[in-house]
């Protein structure tokens, strides 16, 4: 957590609302998370949890998920190697699948017989033998069903220049109980065994992403925010002698790297309830979880009076719409107009979640922290009104 002195040189320097994400405690966390894999599986970053990580996450990750052109455009402006690429993504197009071909992806998943078709027919056009994964579905509108899976894993003859490497399996995000990971890797395990016994075809890797949940709200347990993997560890290995595996993940990197700096703008009451508006919002601020549930995020205010006074405040952000609300009741002593409100935890999905282009609003500056008084600005102030102009006048 950033302290408040530099909270309030940041907000001096580089103006609210903005983005910090520190590198530093990114890298800390990913060196972390290596000593307990051990060697044993490799971790992949799915970039759309924050794609201004890509450089970092590029050095320190094994793959990069790339799931749309969008993505594997970053990458390309950043010069992120092809062989460090999974091409995911539930809608690919022929057009999309050469484009990565061309560029050198690594491996691709084909979320349905359709994909595989058109991953085939693109391979064979450019006579490469391309490697996929099966993404086997969990249950929701990604991936195959088994029966498909096993469909083209027993007519190989009808997906030339393909190699089936193996698995890609994913069943959701944020989830506490570390038994269903447990299960899913049990179910894999057997289905592994199945497809090498009955079908003929020994699988070389599996993709699994666990979901692992983060603490992001101020009364949750951050005492040890690594047990979630530490927990799993044990059966990932397990499973990893039935397949080189990798585990992949968003959240589980980034979240913590994160904080968004905001300024108080105004403060009034009515009918007993106290209002703040901060120049950000809900446009910027996107907790998993926060609206539904009413959890409060872990807060910093920095004071810019002398007033000690306590009260309840509903803290809200700058659209229109009486759905901004970031936290419904905050316990602030002498909140005042230009003081500062820090959200921490925000390092992954606000900055790609947010409704960005709702009331033409300017878009957060993004700083990349290398250390104290060290940052890059890795995105200025964005006016977002340029992408809601129509080019054409109506007369």
């Amino acid at each position: 957590m950033i302290n408040e002195k530099e909270l309030v040189e940041i907000a001096k320097d580089y103006g609210t609302p903005c983005y910090v994400f520190d590198l530093a405690s990114l890298r800390t966390r990913v060196e972390k998370m290596r000593k307990i894999a051990d060697g044993k599986y490799h971790l992949c970053y799915s970039i759309k949890a924050n794609p201004f990580l890509i450089p970092l996450m590029s050095e320190l990750a094994d793959h990069l998920e790339v799931c749309s052109p969008g993505e594997l455009s970053i990458c390309e402006h950043l010069h992120v190697p092809g062989k460090k690429i999974l091409y995911s993504g539930v809608n690919k197009t022929p057009i999309d699948i050469q484009e990565a071909m061309t560029y050198g992806a690594d491996i691709f998943t084909a979320e349905s017989l359709k994909h595989m078709r058109e991953i085939s027919a693109e391979a064979v056009r450019e006579n490469k033998m391309i490697p996929v994964l099966l993404r086997l579905n969990a249950g929701s509108q990604f991936g195959m069903s088994k029966q498909d899976l096993l469909y083209i894993i027993d007519h190989p003859q009808e997906f030339p220049h393909t190699e089936i490497e193996g698995i890609h399996y994913f069943a959701g995000t944020q989830r506490r109980k570390t038994a269903k990971q447990l299960k899913e890797l049990d179910l894999l395990k057997d289905l592994y065994h199945e497809i090498e016994t009955e079908h003929g075809l020994k699988l070389k890797k599996l993709e699994y992403g666990p979901g692992l949940c983060v603490s992001m709200f101020d009364k949750e347990d951050y005492s040890d925010t690594l047990r979630p993997m530490k927990d799993i560890h044990e059966e990932l290995c397990s499973i990893a002698d039935t397949a080189d595996l990798t585990i992949e993940m968003g959240r589980f990197f980034a979240t913590y790297c994160g904080t968004y700096i905001s300024k108080v703008m105004d403060l009034k009451e009515n009918e007993g309830v106290n209002y703040c508006i901060i120049d950000g919002g809900i446009n910027h601020i996107n907790y998993y979880g926060s609206m539904m549930g009413m959890n409060r995020p872990v807060l910093q205010h920095i004071k810019t009076s002398k007033d000690t006074e306590e009260k309840k405040w509903c803290i809200c952000g700058s659209l229109c719409s009486t759905n901004d609300v970031e936290v419904r009741v905050f316990d602030a002593k002498g909140l005042a107009v230009n003081d500062l409100i820090a959200f921490n935890n925000i390092g992954a999905y606000s900055i790609t979640e947010g409704i960005y282009l709702f009331l033409s609003r300017t878009m957060p500056k993004v700083l990349l922290r290398n250390a104290e008084d060290d940052y890059t600005v890795a995105r200025d102030f964005t006016e977002s009104s340029v992408l809601n102009t129509p080019e054409i006048v109506v007369k």
